[in-house]
């Protein structure tokens, strides 16, 4: 088992029966795409390219969010900007997200690495439509690999807003509903503390202890009254995780 399979599977889990939810390419379509196919049957996909409803076909995962592949079976193409119209008008349940960067108020940089905007030590992609989907999904999951450089005390630039500084200001800038509730990782789940949107230690995955969790974390993480142990993967999930990517693009 690859920390990618992990990663897909135990974030298939969080994804629940007759709901809609914006996935990305990768990580986060396949786990939307499992769900779907084991427990989740009435599970409606969004795709950032407008096409709501696909069915993904085993073997057949799209690269990007604009190409046929991703259309298959869909029941609407309205085009993008009525996916995101959607979403704003409170119809997407649930984002996937990933990021280069994730501070402990659960927000994602996606924009560059270093302070200085104009001038920055690396240029990344930028936001596509994540600003978008964190702002206006009624839930935002994000899917990340644990590493330490990913999870940062600050983010050098805020293009996906969570719990901002975790003292109502998500609110106060106009965002009334939403937020990130979960971050999936390949050493466990975290959540975030109510009342302070610090982001907690919830579950850790079998062999991965509290510390560990913390070594590969660049800030103070809070710790739930009871951390969990996730379960592993199943052969049957396992099986029909790599039915959906045979050729392993992106599950390594």
């Amino acid at each position: 088992m690859t920390a990618a399979e992990l990663l897909a599977v135990v974030a298939a889990r969080e994804l629940r029966d007759d709901t809609t939810v914006f996935a990305g390419v990768g990580v986060p379509l396949l786990a939307a795409a499992l769900a779907r196919a084991r427990h989740a049957p009435r599970l409606t996909l969004v795709i950032e390219g407008g096409i709501i409803g696909p069915e993904i076909a085993p073997g057949r995962l799209p690269i990007s969010t604009n190409e046929m592949r991703a259309g298959r079976r869909a029941t609407m193409l309205p085009g993008i900007t009525d996916a995101f119209l959607f979403a704003q008008r409170g119809f997407v349940d649930v984002g996937f997200m990933g990021g280069a960067q994730i501070d402990r108020y659960g927000n994602i940089n996606t924009s560059v690495l270093g302070t200085d905007y104009w001038n920055p030590k690396v240029r990344l992609p930028g936001t596509g439509g994540a600003n978008d989907i964190a702002s206006l999904c009624r839930e935002v999951i994000i899917v990340t690999p644990h590493e330490r450089r990913r999870f940062v005390e600050r983010v050098d630039f805020v293009t996906s807003p969570a719990w901002l500084r975790g003292d109502g200001s998500r609110r106060a800038a106009g965002l009334l509903f939403g937020g990130v509730s979960r971050v999936v990782t390949t050493l466990g789940i975290l959540g975030f503390d109510p009342d302070s949107r610090r982001m907690r230690i919830e579950a850790v995955h079998p062999g991965v202890s509290v510390a560990t969790v913390r070594a590969h974390t660049g800030f103070e993480l809070v710790e739930a009254a009871h951390v969990a142990v996730t379960a592993p993967p199943s052969e049957e999930e396992l099986e029909a995780l790599r039915a959906l990517d045979p050729e392993r693009r992106f599950l390594g």
